[in-house]
């Protein structure tokens, strides 16, 4: 009988949101809107892309459809609830894909990994060769290889945000402390602007150590029929930029 699925440990899904930020689409309003991502799709929440007729939202003239498919908005912990359900797939990804048990950080930080970089990605990865072989420090230190992608024209270079993001991973997957790891992210942002890549979560090429490119991450899940109340008043944390 197969082993049911795997929660997401906290500890990893509160890494996947400080990387991921929360960007709001329409900073007048009280709750959180749909916004164009870097490369062009619509998207609420920690990352959640919004699908229209089977395919992703895409494209400025599609604002009022993005809009209309969250009418007022989400809250922080309705936003928590999509990443959530996003996060299903690359658990049960991460599940199939790891021959040897896994601790809650290690699972967590290979979630995190895959949903950001493709469970494609992560099953032909040195990373999970090594893993599965039981080199689990050799594994460990193959989070830190994957923290590049194509400028604006198309030369792969090394993302300060990335590296900080394979670093916190890499702290987790050890069970050391991510969040000290996670501290640079402004002067991280300020490295990957200068070297002309858009802040995406959504990366058009990585390398591995064979030098192989990257695929994009699959598309996210699509809206749900229902999202969890609304907290009550006083209760909904505040909204950072990105």
């Amino acid at each position: 009988m197969p082993a049911p699925l795997r929660d997401v440990p906290q500890e990893a899904i509160e890494l996947i949101k400080s990387f991921e930020g929360i960007p709001d689409g329409d900073p007048t309003t009280v709750n959180i809107d749909a916004y164009l991502d870097p490369v062009g799709i619509w998207t609420i929440g920690w990352g959640h892309a919004l699908v229209h007729n089977g395919a992703h939202l895409r494209g400025a003239q599609n604002r009022a459809l993005a809009r209309s498919m969250f009418p007022g908005g989400i809250t922080r912990a309705q936003a928590e609830a999509l990443l959530r359900g996003d996060l299903i797939e690359f658990a049960a990804g991460v599940s199939r894909l790891a021959q040897v048990p896994l601790d809650d950080a290690q699972f967590g930080a290979l979630v995190s990994f895959a949903f950001n970089a493709g469970l494609g990605n992560l099953s032909k990865s040195t990373l999970l060769k090594k893993l599965n072989a039981g080199d689990v420090s050799g594994a460990a230190d193959q989070f830190l290889v994957w923290n590049k992608a194509r400028n604006g024209q198309g030369v792969l270079v090394e993302l300060a945000g990335l590296t900080r993001r394979r670093r916190a991973e890499r702290a987790l997957f050890l069970n050391q402390d991510w969040r000290a790891v996670a501290a640079t992210r402004s002067r991280a942002r300020r490295a990957d602007a200068d070297a002309g890549v858009p802040g995406a979560r959504r990366i058009d090429a990585l390398l591995d150590t064979l030098g192989e490119p990257l695929i994009k991450p699959p598309g996210r899940t699509t809206t749900p029929t229902s999202l969890p109340p609304a907290p009550r008043a006083g209760r909904q944390g505040r909204r950072t930029a990105r």
